[in-house]
């Protein structure tokens, strides 16, 4: 009996959020990023990104008078940011936006709030280091696309100077700030990356968002303008090589794969397409190589289980889906995400009495209240359903 099972269906690499040093990499292949069938669109420019307009500057004037960089002050944007009067800022996980759309539209994934943070930080005269956390693989199932989610946060700290006798009495300078603390509060690894890397992921986001749309054009605009911010950020490349595949150009799909990997061994969701690549173009043992490694790496990963479990109700395999469920919750009984699988899986097979038990373990499980008000409104339908029976 086999014991490999083989994701399906298309892995992009999402920042809500490696770094790798540039020395010794290697340049991408010539014109890869170039396609015949693509023009490339105006997308946001770096500067646009990080912008505050000139009412939240006259916010932030307002709110910091004395215009102090220091610890107190730090502590005290980070509640502001969080605390605006009756606009809340809320926590989105699928909404990227720039600096001024994320205050305004108050809604944005931790990406999008750190980018937020370190511009209006920087406005106040304090310094900021992105950071990417090295998180274990994280999935998400968005209309037939495995999302594998990424996670940044921000060091804020106080600009140093010399003589400063301060230095003397308190070593405390700086804040981290991290948008998604139930997702890094594993002490995991970090590494510092570059404005241009957050860019990158920041378009990497709007790539995918595009292609999950179906919307192709905009898509490799935004991939395009990935590669060209950061040449050698991986998560960019392996997702060019994601549309690439789409529209059957598997030549350049193998090329988008194979540099992604080469600038970063550890983009396993390159490696992954890359398997899907080679079943499509019946390499079959090489395919089979990858997907066996692969399946080793992650069988202790709770996520991986519920992206194989929401590829088999991709399938309409009910069973199969529920057993994946089951043993991300064995691994992991916190993770609000397999309940919600049970729910919708036995929802799908019209047991309406297991949905609701499932859905309300989802609901109690999940840390971040725009979770808790998806999984409401799934309940409210549920009753819907139920009454009308």
């Amino acid at each position: 009996m086999r014991t490999l099972i083989t994701l399906m269906v298309p892995l992009l690499l999402l920042w809500g959020c490696s770094s790798t040093q540039v020395k010794e990499l290697p340049p991408p292949p010539n014109n890869l990023a170039q396609h015949p069938q693509f023009h490339a669109q105006t997308v946001e420019s770096l500067e646009e990104i990080f912008a505050l307009d000139s009412s939240m500057k006259a916010q932030l004037n307002n709110a910091f008078a004395t215009r102090s960089a220091n610890l107190s002050a730090t502590k005290r944007l980070m509640m502001h940011i969080l605390e605006n009067g009756d606009k809340s800022v809320r926590y989105q996980s699928g909404a990227t936006l720039t600096a001024a759309q994320t205050y305004k539209q108050l809604n944005a994934n931790c990406l999008s709030l750190s980018i937020l943070a370190f511009s209006m930080a920087e406005h106040l005269g304090l310094k900021g280091q992105f950071q990417r956390v090295h998180i274990p693989e994280y999935w998400a199932l968005n209309r037939g696309y495995n999302l594998l989610t990424g996670h940044i946060n921000l060091r804020l700290y106080q600009p140093r100077h010399r003589n400063e006798v301060y230095e003397l009495y308190n070593a405390e300078r700086e804040v981290l700030v991290d948008f998604a603390p139930d997702i890094s509060n594993g002490n995991f690894k970090t590494t510092e990356i570059t404005k241009e890397r957050v860019a990158a992921m920041f378009y990497n986001n709007k790539g995918a968002a595009a292609l999950v749309e179906q919307d192709y054009e905009r898509a490799y605009s935004y991939f395009f303008a990935a590669t060209q911010m950061d040449p050698y950020y991986s998560g960019g490349w392996g997702n060019l090589g994601v549309l690439y595949r789409l529209i059957n150009d598997f030549e350049r799909a193998e090329s988008a794969y194979q540099y992604a990997i080469n600038i970063d061994k550890d983009n396993n969701t390159a490696l992954g397409n890359l398997a899907i690549l080679y079943r499509l173009t019946e390499r079959e043992n090489q395919a089979v190589d990858i997907e066996r490694k692969l399946a080793q790496m992650r069988r202790s990963n709770p996520y991986y289980h519920i992206a194989l479990g929401n590829d088999s109700l991709v399938q309409k395999q009910y069973a199969q889906a529920l057993s994946h469920f089951r043993k991300a919750r064995e691994l992991d009984e916190r993770i609000h995400e397999s309940y919600f699988g049970m729910a919708h899986t036995y929802y799908l097979m019209g047991d309406i009495k297991a949905t609701r038990k499932y859905l309300l373990m989802a609901h109690k499980k999940a840390q971040f209240d725009y979770d808790k008000l998806r999984y409401r409104g799934k309940l409210a339908s549920l009753e819907l359903v139920a009454n009308n029976r």
